[in-house]
């Protein structure tokens, strides 16, 4: 049986982008239709197709292109397909084929419904006044659009409750794939000798915050947690949040390590070598909880959000309601108690390999 994977536009790296990556290994004869495709190198010549957006300018613009994505995706062309599959977390799930793909089953993989106009709180595009007042409409449209899927699925329960808010559908629950044996394996001879260096600086003991420098990512409390248990922090990542994370860093004087842009080998050791990973954003998943675990390093994560899914308070970490500081220093000594082998026997429940057995009975080819 012949497929297409749609996506909303595929990029360099993001945790969406993983699980397309997947499926085009799972279904290798399915071609790819995406708005635009900024990762050629991805997939073979040939195999994704692109919207006329990737020929304009609003390319580059995802937030000036948004209003045109609904009708691009309605007017895809003609195509051979049994079946359809879209990795959706805007509007991919509103694509229409012409031709003999018109009538093929559609299977929606919702990472989300579009945050920006039903869950604004957790997207700042959602905030402006045109946002605000093109919301209405577009859950009207994206509440349609979404009961044309044969099936829906999605990559936690906390998302299939949002599905059922915004769409009113079941969703089946299929946990993203986690490439577990990459951190349940030591990387150490991978690193470059500049990052064995690095390493060789940082304390012995640490408390882990790691992520992309964005504000919701919490990263603050990461410094508050080593602060409150009097545990060193070593942060890693990159963005636009630095300025303020390290202004924070500066108020406790040689408690927090900065390590920019980690590179996956270098990420695998700062797993390895952590007491806990501390995890408090309200992410729809959350995959560095499970990388952490197949380390079999423990994480401190929030009870709301994906990382409760994954986490299991008092056996690989601890889930908490508030991060004040007697919360987290209590958190850390539950935590820093699991076994390092029960952390990594809990994350290969989320390997790749129980994705892909998972995606092909809910597809059914």
């Amino acid at each position: 049986m012949s497929g297409v994977i749609v996506h909303e536009w595929l990029s360099q790296r993001g945790g969406s982008e993983n699980v397309v990556v997947e499926l085009a290994r799972i279904f290798p004869d399915a071609s790819i239709t995406a708005l635009w495709d900024d990762a050629p190198e991805r997939f073979a010549a040939g195999r994704v197709s692109e919207t006329w957006l990737a020929r304009s300018p609003l390319r580059r613009h995802k937030a000036l292109a948004l209003p045109l994505m609904p009708t691009t995706w309605r007017h895809l062309g003609a195509r051979e397909a049994d079946w359809i599959l879209c990795s959706s977390h805007l509007f991919a799930h509103h694509a229409r084929f012409a031709g003999p793909a018109r009538g093929a089953p559609k299977y929606v993989y919702a990472h989300t419904p579009a945050r920006y106009i039903w869950t604004p709180e957790l997207d700042l595009r959602g905030n402006g006044l045109i946002a605000r007042a093109a919301s209405g409409p577009l859950q009207v449209l994206d509440r349609k659009r979404a009961q044309e899927a044969h099936a829906i699925a999605v990559n936690s329960s906390f998302v299939a409750r949002r599905v059922e808010r915004a769409w009113g559908r079941q969703a089946t629950v299929i946990y993203p794939p986690v490439s577990v044996q990459s951190y349940a394996e030591d990387a150490v001879a991978s690193l470059t000798p500049e990052e064995v260096q690095t390493l060789g600086l940082l304390p012995e003991t640490f408390i882990l915050g790691a992520s992309r420098f964005v504000p919701y990512k919490r990263l603050d409390i990461a410094i508050e947690a080593g602060a409150a248990a009097g545990v060193s922090v070593v942060i890693a990542g990159e963005g636009p949040d630095e300025p303020r994370l390290r202004a924070l860093a500066d108020l406790h004087p040689g408690l927090v390590t900065f390590v920019p842009r980690p590179s996956a080998a270098m990420l695998n050791q700062l797993y390895r070598r952590a007491m806990v990973l501390v995890f408090p954003a309200i992410e729809d998943f959350g995959i560095m909880p499970v990388e952490a675990m197949a380390a079999g390093t423990p994480v401190v994560a929030n009870r709301v959000g994906g990382a409760a899914e994954t986490v299991q308070h008092g056996v690989t970490g601890a889930l908490l309601d508030a991060f004040d500081p007697g919360s987290l220093r209590e958190a850390i000594g539950i935590a820093a108690m699991a076994e390092p082998a029960s952390c990594t026997a809990r994350a290969w429940e989320f390997d790749v390999s129980v994705f892909d057995r998972k995606i092909v009975d809910w597809v059914g080819c």
